[in-house]
């Protein structure tokens, strides 16, 4: 399949040695409600896919629990053979259970066996970046994550995984991770409103280590706020186009995933993402989340 030349918003990041578009695509969407059994749509699915690579993005985010195993899937049937310059970064360290729920699963077998199952759903012989998904579905939780990090560890060192990240993890776990191994991202909840982890985007970005925001726009929950209404409105654009603005502004490390499952939505994130602010709209902006 081949890529678009044109430059994505953002430009590019290392990933340790692999370079990735600061413009992502996240595929947690593509699978059914609640992020369970497969989309109503398969092919257009396929075809949401195809258009983020034609349009030059190179870093797709997924999870082998989506579904489960339903965005890998899609992800190879859409897209392989991958394009050489295609990184998919994927997750361990949750499973889901017949009510949706996202229950933990990060003791050192059932790590080893989801790095398999990722390898399998998605054709691959080795995986570019694994992140170990911490806490809960409710947010992070303080706890040693050394076992589990280290059987990850293990597990690079057999050539199944290139390169290591943590999701969904407090400072002390950003800390005890890079204690014992390299990583190249970080993966947490981050938008314009919610901004607990600022200290932290600043801290890695002097460490040449990407943060990663989940839910950009505000998840389930889309963002919210006469600032960022108002600041749309004079620029004549959406919301949302702002908000992924922004994040490209707050810092180089930044890396978008948002998600989509429609074709048409994809271009519209491109292009709010491009979106120039001003020194005056970025003062007004800031406040929102402080």
């Amino acid at each position: 399949m081949s890529t678009s030349s044109a430059r994505l918003p953002g430009g590019n990041w290392a990933l340790g040695d692999l370079t990735v578009t600061r413009f992502g695509y996240g595929a947690m969407q593509l699978a059914g409600p609640g992020v369970m059994g497969p989309p109503a749509d398969r092919d257009a699915a396929r075809a949401v896919l195809r258009a983020a690579v034609e349009a030059g993005v190179t870093h797709i985010d997924t999870s082998d629990a989506y579904g489960p195993r339903v965005t890998n899937e899609l992800i190879r049937e859409a897209l392989h053979p991958y394009p050489p310059s295609l990184r998919i970064v994927t997750k361990v360290g949750a499973t889901r259970d017949g009510h949706g729920g996202w229950p933990t699963a990060r003791r050192p077998e059932d790590l080893r066996r989801q790095v398999h199952e990722n390898l399998a759903s998605l054709g691959l012989d080795v995986l570019d970046v694994v992140n170990l998904r911490l806490g809960t579905a409710e947010g992070p939780q303080a706890g040693s994550l050394a076992e589990a990090f280290e059987t990850l560890v293990e597990l690079r060192e057999q050539g199944l995984i290139r390169h290591l990240g943590v999701s969904n993890a407090t400072v002390e776990q950003v800390v005890e991770a890079r204690s014992i191994a390299p990583i190249v991202c970080v993966q947490n909840m981050y938008n314009l409103a919610h901004r607990h982890d600022d200290a932290l985007v600043d801290t890695l970005a002097g460490q040449g280590v990407a943060y990663v925001p989940f839910f950009p726009l505000g998840g389930f929950t889309p963002l919210q706020s006469s600032t960022l209404s108002g600041v749309a409105a004079r620029r004549g654009v959406t919301p949302m186009a702002v908000a992924l603005a922004w994040l490209l502004h707050r810092s180089p490390n930044i890396l978008l995933i948002p998600g989509t499952s429609s074709a048409a939505h994809l271009r519209e994130n491109i292009a709010g993402a491009g979106l120039s602010l001003s020194p005056e709209d970025l003062a007004e902006l800031d406040q929102i989340g402080r």
